[in-house]
């Protein structure tokens, strides 16, 4: 209703709106802190619209910073919970049960945050059978770049579907940091791999319409060797950047 006049009184703001008249100074005052009109000081008080062109994406990007700020807020006060209740957990971080050392994980940001707990603990290997779609984009996270200069061998193979040249100057940055990337024809499925006994396998969902990954951490020197010589065999068949 704005746009059809240069200024309006809330009372003829209300009139053509059809809003209430006690709710007439909330609603554009609401506007007003969005962004999409502004008050014109006269004697009354006036209401004009904002040019579209500049109010829609400064609302946009005033959601993006409340956004990010809400999220920051959020993963901090995750982080403080999950201290607390992780001092709760009996000696050694967990009981010891039957399938203690295996566990489903199917959502990403689960298995993205497990990842990233297991490599900050890694001391002497990482391995990774790298392919989309990514929970974690190893190419952009700092934890490699850590284990690296801590000492953790590094190698990672990765699936040529998503290679662009935006990626193989990134992978020639992280070589030059002691990472070993090479290419790989087809990887089975992903995994990741921590010291030889910790780590991720995610497989593709035959069921479900549209793809999505079940992962499954493990905790077992066994299974940690049997995915050690898979990655050993694929890593002598694949290309070097």
């Amino acid at each position: 209703m704005l746009l059809g006049h240069p200024r309006f009184k809330a009372l003829e703001v209300a009139a053509r709106a059809h809003v209430p008249r006690q709710k007439i100074y909330e609603v554009l005052d609401s506007l007003v802190e969005k962004g999409f009109a502004q008050v014109v000081k006269e004697r009354t008080k006036l209401f004009s619209a904002v040019d579209p062109e500049l109010a829609l994406p400064g609302y946009v990007e005033s959601n993006r910073r409340r956004t990010e700020e809400e999220l920051a807020r959020q993963a901090q006060a995750a982080a403080h919970l999950a201290g607390e209740l992780r001092s709760m957990l009996p000696e050694g971080g967990r009981r010891h049960g039957t399938l203690d050392y295996l566990q489903i994980i199917s959502e990403p940001a689960q298995s993205a945050a497990q990842y990233r707990h297991m490599l900050a603990e890694a001391r002497s290997e990482y391995l990774e059978f790298s392919r989309p779609p990514y929970a974690v984009d190893v190419l952009d996270e700092e934890l490699v770049r850590a284990a690296v200069l801590r000492g953790v061998a590094c190698r990672v193979l990765l699936d040529p579907s998503t290679l662009d040249e935006t990626w193989t100057c990134r992978i020639k940055v992280l070589v030059t940091q002691g990472l070993e990337v090479r290419r790989a024809m087809r990887l089975p499925l992903k995994m990741a791999l921590f010291d030889g006994c910790r780590g991720l396998i995610a497989l593709l969902d035959p069921v479900v319409t549209r793809p999505a990954w079940t992962a499954l951490m493990f905790d077992h020197p066994g299974l940690g060797e049997a995915m050690h010589g898979l990655f050993e065999q694929y890593w002598s068949r694949s290309e070097k950047f």
